[in-house]
């Protein structure tokens, strides 16, 4: 993908500070993107790619006022905004039969209404102008497979699959919105969830290609979503899962070469 695909393009990544969100604007920062990240805290350091770097803006995305303030100052200073990505969110573990509803409630509100309220902001702004807007809604496997310890998670991400392909209807044809639908990603944080380097490795072998992604294979995806070369893409979802995962009743089986059904 060319450098300037993205040339001028102004570019809010929420979340965009760490991990996958980092991954993310590094890709729109090379993509010759301006970035503006958002979280409720900054990183240690801001986020950088091809010798630029991201603003960042304090924002709680749950927040409506926090959202209005944050993108009325996106507009106020760079004059527009093309490009949403829908990316801060997760979950702790915690059992569905043991957390607490107020958990499962924050756990929704910020995967999914918070999500919605963002675009809903930004997509105000899109529609005013002559080129409209792209929005990217990052999603996860663990809305369409069982995610146990995660099950509010799990459901947020349904939900936001659902809610791209609403707002594409909705908001076309000024404004596209897709999602990413992420698998396993090796971030900084890799070990909380699979233990130490074997357990990594280990978690790494089940994925058909070898490997988890790496935060940038998700922010190449996001790219290619928000750009013209996708002018034609909306209401879509683009899995980013190196191939699922291998079915269960393979490492179960008996025989080497079980029958398909």
């Amino acid at each position: 993908m060319d450098r300037n695909d993205l040339n001028g393009q102004v570019t809010l990544v929420t979340g965009g500070v760490r991990g996958v969100g980092a991954g993310i604007s590094r890709a729109f920062l090379a993509a010759g993107a301006t970035v503006v990240t958002c979280a409720r805290r900054p990183a240690d350091e801001l986020v950088e790619a091809a010798g630029r770097q991201a603003e960042f803006r304090p924002c709680d995305v749950r927040d409506p006022e926090q959202v209005a303030t944050l993108i009325d100052g996106i507009v106020a200073d760079h004059g527009r905004l093309d490009i949403l990505v829908n990316n801060a969110g997760g979950a702790p573990f915690a059992l569905a039969a043991e957390a607490s509803p107020n958990f499962h409630a924050k756990i929704v509100e910020l995967n999914l209404l918070a999500p919605l309220l963002v675009a809903q902001t930004a997509n105000a702004v899109m529609q005013r102008q002559e080129t409209g807007g792209a929005i990217v809604n990052i999603s996860s496997v663990s809305g369409s497979r069982p995610s146990p310890g995660t099950a509010a998670y799990g459901a947020a991400k349904a939900g936001i699959d659902s809610l791209t392909g609403s707002l594409a209807v909705e908001w076309a044809p000024k404004v596209r919105v897709n999602s990413v639908v992420v698998g396993l990603v090796r971030t900084e944080q890799a070990h909380l969830h699979y233990g130490d380097e074997a357990g990594i490795e280990a978690v790494a072998a089940t994925v058909p290609l070898g490997r988890m992604a790496f935060p940038e294979d998700v922010g190449h995806s996001a790219v290619f979503l928000a750009s013209s070369r996708a002018s034609y893409v909306s209401g879509s979802t683009l899995t980013v899962h190196g191939g699922g995962e291998r079915p269960a009743f393979l490492a179960a089986a008996d025989t080497e070469s079980p029958a398909r059904t």
